[in-house]
């Protein structure tokens, strides 16, 4: 089992003018102490226009931050928004190959469509078209961190004429794939494509075992076709956490925090939002009202509870159920709601005191002979790839330098065109 800290950036109202500053420092705080603490992975999200739910609309600036303080962390767009009119596609390969290249290899590309009217339509995206506008992309940018020079495409979503796009990444052939999930057909969508699984749906260990079982059967099967230059078979989900010794004062420090990301996230999609003039935090206390003590003391009294909120024996129980289920990582919703600062760095110290060596010993062996499982079906999926022909070297396009020397001709129809 892997683990991984995960950045929404949430700001609930009020906010004062040094919040946003405070916040994007705290978080680099707590990537820098995740890295030493022996924690494998760091995800930031992009989202915009999302006022209290998500101020973290340049994931790729928060992380390059995090790069230049840390030395093994994993880095990972968790997710970016590839969509053409989001990022252009040979943006998003420029971003995630200097990315890589500072990290010394340590870049991870999530990638991402969008679910909310507020973001989809900020940069006028139908909601129809965004899976396969976003898949399209996706292979491209796979493809232009490759290949040198980038042949150039002219798809459905997007064109673009023969470049080399670069840097190119230090990872070969480029940085690991992944791919927002939340529901089980998303799952399917993945493993088709042969990119890793982020799953941010909270669900219970009966329920990630169908989801580990799905992904991992398409990966083994005809049906995997990937889009990326190699396999990224693993699937990561996200899981609440607030750690301390005393259960019901994890609760109390986590549970609210942790039920506002679910409120809002719902609260984005469901209902009308007016620019500037959110009030996410507000209705959420006004509907919840005064249920923390409540939930504290039935938690406490129950002795088969497992949660990723609440004691380290806990949280070893809860995370053996999903390592069982058949999930690779889990990564930990620390910063939710109000969680302040230094509890979340005091979970993260307990955690990596008290739980995280219970599942590091031995981990290196079971990925080592799952990688050997897999190996052969791998191979099949890559195999059936429809591979973008590379140009050889006369095929490449000469780019003038001037418009007097660009050379015209008349077609069959005496339309004049560039030769």
């Amino acid at each position: 089992m892997r683990f991984g800290v995960f950045y929404e950036l949430q700001l609930p109202k009020p906010w004062t003018e040094e919040d946003e500053h405070r916040l994007v420092h705290e978080a680099l705080d707590q990537i820098e102490l995740a890295d030493k603490l022996g924690i494998d992975y760091a995800w930031a999200v992009e989202h915009h226009f999302l006022d209290e739910y998500s101020h973290c609309s340049s994931p790729e600036s928060l992380l390059a931050a995090a790069a230049g303080r840390t030395k093994n962390i994993k880095l990972g767009h968790g997710i970016r928004q590839v969509i053409p009119q989001y990022n252009h596609p040979s943006r998003s390969a420029e971003t995630v190959s200097m990315l890589d290249l500072i990290s010394n290899g340590r870049a991870q590309l999530g990638i991402g469509e969008g679910a909310t009217r507020m973001e989809l339509h900020g940069f006028n995206i139908q909601a129809k078209t965004k899976r396969e506008a976003s898949i399209e992309a996706a292979e491209q940018i796979a493809n232009m961190m490759v290949m040198n020079p980038y042949p150039g495409f002219e798809g459905e979503h997007f064109s673009m004429p023969c470049r080399n796009v670069i840097p190119k990444p230090m990872q070969k052939p480029h940085p690991p794939l992944w791919m927002a999930c939340s529901n089980r057909d998303t799952i399917k969508v993945a493993a088709s494509l042969g990119v890793g699984a982020l799953a941010f749906a909270f669900v219970d260990p009966e329920e990630a075992k169908h989801w580990a079982d799905i992904y991992y059967g398409i990966i083994k099967s005809d049906d995997c076709v990937p889009i990326g230059h190699t396999v990224n078979a693993n699937i990561a989900m996200v899981s609440s956490f607030s750690v301390h010794n005393d259960r019901t004062e994890a609760i109390r420090r986590g549970q609210e925090n942790f039920e506002f990301f679910s409120y809002a996230l719902s609260s984005l999609v469901t209902k009308d939002t007016v620019p500037g003039r959110t009030t996410l935090w507000d209705d959420y206390v006004e509907l919840r009202g005064n249920k923390t003590e409540e939930i504290v003391q039935t938690a406490a009294m129950d002795p088969e509870y497992s949660s990723g909120i609440g004691t380290p024996d806990d949280l070893r129980r809860h995370i053996a159920e999903f390592q069982e289920a058949g999930v690779d990582q889990l990564i930990l919703m620390q910063q939710a709601g109000r969680n302040p600062h230094d509890q979340i760095c005091e979970s993260l110290q307990l955690f990596a005191d008290d739980v995280l060596p219970y599942f590091t010993e031995g981990r290196e062996e079971r990925e080592a002979k799952k990688a050997e499982e897999l190996a052969p079906y791998i191979d099949a999926a890559l195999a059936r790839k429809n591979w973008m022909k590379a140009l050889e070297d006369d095929e490449i396009p000469v780019i003038y330098s001037s418009v007097s020397q660009v050379k015209f001709a008349k077609d069959r129809t005496g339309r004049v065109k560039k030769l």
